[in-house]
């Protein structure tokens, strides 16, 4: 793609379909009990460093899920990049011992004009070669556009006026602490600036440091499974989310679930009166609404 526009920017097709080199990660009660404590997760299993909780499941797969990214977009658009979605499957918790094996591929691009996705998938196996979990990450690259772009887009969960209309089935309150990101950052191997470094994240065009979305969406799922499955891990199939906001340290967050009518739950997650999370979609085994 060619065009007069400084905004825009030519990404390669050609890497999509490609996996990253096989990389191996060693699960230990100490990495599971540090992220647990990271993100402020009270569920004795995770804390204890037995069960890891959901969110963890990103940390073997994030050295590989940049570089897959970075295959398609150019290269010097790192800092433009965000998070713009996560969507995991669960097919088993992450437990102290496993050895996992897990690549990542690009499978589609678009872009707008404020701004295009790279949409990643990736795979954790165990040892044994059976699967553990499947992740499908949308790399949001800010002010940027790519075209129309190719390949394709990660699975649907997008929340509904008609998902809010329904009485809550649940809201949680929790706090991010102002060295959340600072606990986060070593605990989750994303060594990120703008996370870190406040005047790198005001150069980058951001109000201050900012909380990493993978560390909100880790309260969620804590919040999840507290309110709605008993805090039982192991009855997690699906957690997926967009980004819409910044969480900053130091703010409140609430997230409100809504019972939908296939058995899952929809969510979003509030702070300083603006949505921060939004298409929140919650799947468990043998799920039962009051």
């Amino acid at each position: 793609m060619t065009t007069s526009d400084p905004a825009a920017v030519v990404f390669d097709g050609a890497a999509l379909g490609q996996w990253t080199d096989e990389e191996r990660f060693s699960v230990t009660a100490e990495r599971i009990a540090e992220y647990a404590a990271a993100t402020n997760d009270p569920i004795e299993a995770h804390r204890s460093g037995q069960i890891a909780p959901p969110v963890f499941a990103v940390v073997p797969v994030f050295t590989s899920m940049a570089p897959a990214a970075l295959s398609v977009a150019p290269v010097e658009l790192l800092m433009k990049l965000v998070h713009g979605e996560q969507d995991f499957r669960f097919h088993r918790p992450i437990v102290a011992g496993d050895e996992l094996v897990v690549r990542a591929k690009p499978i589609g691009y678009v872009g707008r004009p404020n701004g295009s996705t790279v949409v990643i998938y990736a795979e954790t196996r165990d040892a044994a070669g059976e699967l553990v979990n499947e992740q499908w990450m949308t790399a949001f690259f800010r002010k940027v556009d790519a075209g129309p772009g190719e390949g394709e887009q990660a699975p649907g969960h997008r929340l509904t006026e008609a998902d809010r209309a329904s009485d809550p089935a649940a809201a949680v309150t929790a706090h991010i602490d102002e060295d959340q990101t600072f606990r986060y950052s070593p605990a989750s191997g994303d060594p990120m600036p703008i996370h870190l470094d406040d005047e790198i994240a005001r150069m980058a065009g951001l109000p201050g440091i900012i909380n990493h979305g993978l560390c909100t969406m880790a309260f969620t799922s804590w919040a999840a499974l507290t309110e709605l499955a008993g805090a039982d891990t192991a009855r997690l199939r699906r957690l997926a989310v967009r980004f819409a906001k910044p969480v900053l340290p130091g703010q409140d967050i609430t997230t409100t679930f809504w019972g939908l009518d296939d058995g899952a739950y929809a969510f979003e997650t509030e702070a300083a009166g603006e949505i921060a999370i939004t298409d929140g979609r919650v799947e468990f085994n043998g799920v039962e609404f009051n």
